[in-house]
């Protein structure tokens, strides 16, 4: 199991401790460091079975000056958000917990957290 996260983030800091609580084997991303590309966001978009637009956070200043809420949420634009989230990685929405089955989920809540336990 794999989680990326950002320290300064209280949703990340919540599923660590919940993990470790759990006694859960897991290795820490800090991904705004070790920057994920591309390729790694269309893999953790099929694992979540999610579009790039659904784990963009478009409420962040970048997303902003980017323009990004004005941007079209269909398959031909999925590459130009994909591209946008591997140069800013502080929009991707945290924690992502990559669970051993092969699926993923958004841990910002208990109940996803321990779902991801739960495979």
């Amino acid at each position: 199991m794999e989680i990326w996260i950002n320290p300064a983030c209280s949703k990340c800091r919540g599923a660590l401790d919940l993990l470790d609580a759990e006694g859960a084997g897991y290795t820490v991303r800090r991904y705004l460091e070790d920057v994920p590309s591309e390729d790694e966001i269309r893999a953790v978009l099929g694992r979540l079975g999610l579009e790039p637009w659904d784990i963009t956070r478009v409420q962040e200043a970048e997303a902003g000056e980017l323009g990004m809420k004005d941007w079209a949420r269909e398959d031909s634009s999925r590459e130009r958000w994909i591209r946008a989230l591997a140069g800013h990685p502080r929009l991707i929405q945290r924690p992502i917990i990559t669970a051993d089955d092969g699926t993923a989920v958004i841990g910002r809540t208990e109940e996803a957290v321990r779902d991801a336990l739960s495979r």
